[in-house]
């Protein structure tokens, strides 16, 4: 039996929604500045499995702290405050395509990265 690949992509919610999204996720805590909720092109807001407000502070997102930001956030996410979330997450990914959106800028360095690859590992 053939294995069907999970697509699990991030973007900012500032771009333009494309066909091959999938499920869009909103991954962060506050609501993206200057975005109106009837123009969010979102599925689900999973403000929960965000990092935690101590964690996303101390971060900052600055690139240089962003391994350790990545290691303490994997962690988060299997505490009693995220695991239900993240379990929500893995259970969306599991039934096809994801798109991870968050208002950070460098997205390379988000929390979205870091929850893609939690997933795609999660996924197979």
């Amino acid at each position: 039996m053939a294995r069907q690949a999970k697509r699990i992509t991030y973007r900012r919610i500032y771009d333009d929604p494309d066909p091959s999204d999938g499920t869009r996720v909103l991954v962060d805590r506050v609501w993206p500045r200057g975005v109106k909720k009837e123009n969010a092109h979102y599925d689900e807001w999973l403000r929960d499995v965000a990092p935690s407000t101590e964690l996303r502070k101390w971060y900052g997102h600055d690139p240089e702290k962003f391994a350790e930001f990545r290691r303490r956030y994997l962690a988060e996410l299997r505490d009693d405050e995220h695991a239900e979330h993240a379990a929500r997450l893995r259970d969306i990914a599991d039934h096809g395509g994801v798109t991870l959106l968050t208002a950070s800028r460098d997205i390379e360095h988000s929390q979205a990265a870091v929850l893609a690859e939690w997933l795609d590992e999660a996924t197979h």
